[in-house]
């Protein structure tokens, strides 16, 4: 089996070397548009060897768009423009609707599979990939009745040799979904940070008293732009909705602290660990 990695960043990277080690690619190119992570992908031994998209389209069995969402809803027609019978292509992103809604009157849409690994962290580049990062975890594949049989077997297989467990749903259940789940929790850290760094100029105490549920509370403030605001562009109807109800439980905190409502405050603390329950 080929493999084009289109994308040999954390994702792309570790999705590379976990396939290697289970001996489910016997060879895996990679493209990226950025020149370092190519070289340093071929350093650690991710791919085999370092391919232009032309080449890749031409010579892969299976081709993964690990890159930001905007960037595979552009390139993705594409890909599927060349694409032959005996060919599959996935991705990996974040949202899914816009991407799948932008290839619904394409003539090769079912050798498209389109896919969410539910893991990810701050880091970024080929150099925080790891092969051990997908097990256990949940993989949703969207719109499934749109691919190719074998192209949707395939893809099954890939996320068997991750180890991961698969979910299936529709494109706008899924983006309501990692609305709640993902997309907010980036937005709740990136506007923490913001504020302490607003408040707190002299930068050494933020480090000095930083305890790890603060470090932990604002880990994914350290996520890239270039990843995570197309995200919020292609999904901003779910990700506004969220954020008005997230908004909308801090005014609560607040106006219970304003009128010195510590039952309610309580209240609020104690229905909060209901989570406890759900994330065990």
């Amino acid at each position: 089996m080929t493999v084009t990695i289109i994308g040999v960043g954390l994702i792309g990277g570790s999705m590379a070397l976990k396939l290697k080690n289970q001996q489910f690619a016997s060879k895996i190119y990679g493209v990226d548009f950025n020149e370092q992570n190519l070289h340093k992908a071929l350093e650690l031994k991710i791919i085999d060897e370092a391919v232009n998209l032309e080449f890749a389209i031409k010579n892969s069995d299976l081709i993964i768009l690990a890159i930001p969402v905007d960037s595979s809803q552009k390139l993705l027609p594409k890909i599927l423009d060349f694409c032959t019978e005996n060919q599959t292509v996935m991705d990996v992103g974040s949202t899914k609707f816009e991407i799948t809604k932008g290839i619904k009157n394409h003539i090769n849409k079912s050798r498209f599979v389109a896919s969410h690994p539910m893991w990810g962290t701050e880091n970024s580049g080929p150099g925080a990939a790891t092969s051990d990062a997908f097990g256990g975890r949940a993989a949703v594949i969207c719109e499934a009745e749109n691919s190719a049989t074998d192209s949707l077997e395939l893809v099954k297989k890939v996320y068997e040799n991750l180890e991961m467990n698969l979910l299936y749903m529709s494109s706008e259940d899924h983006d309501i979904h990692t609305a709640y789940i993902s997309h907010i929790s980036h937005i709740t850290s990136y506007a923490l940070a913001n504020t302490v760094l607003e408040k707190e100029k002299e930068e050494d105490t933020i480090f000095q008293l930083a305890s790890s549920g603060f470090s932990s509370t604002v880990r994914l403030a350290k996520s890239h732009p270039e990843m995570w605001v197309p995200i919020f562009k292609q999904n901003k109807e779910n990700v506004l909705d969220v954020l008005n109800e997230h908004i909308s439980q801090l005014r609560k905190f607040k106006s219970a602290l304003e009128k010195d409502n510590f039952e309610y405050l309580e209240e609020l603390i104690s229905n909060a660990n209901k989570i406890r329950g759900i994330l065990k």
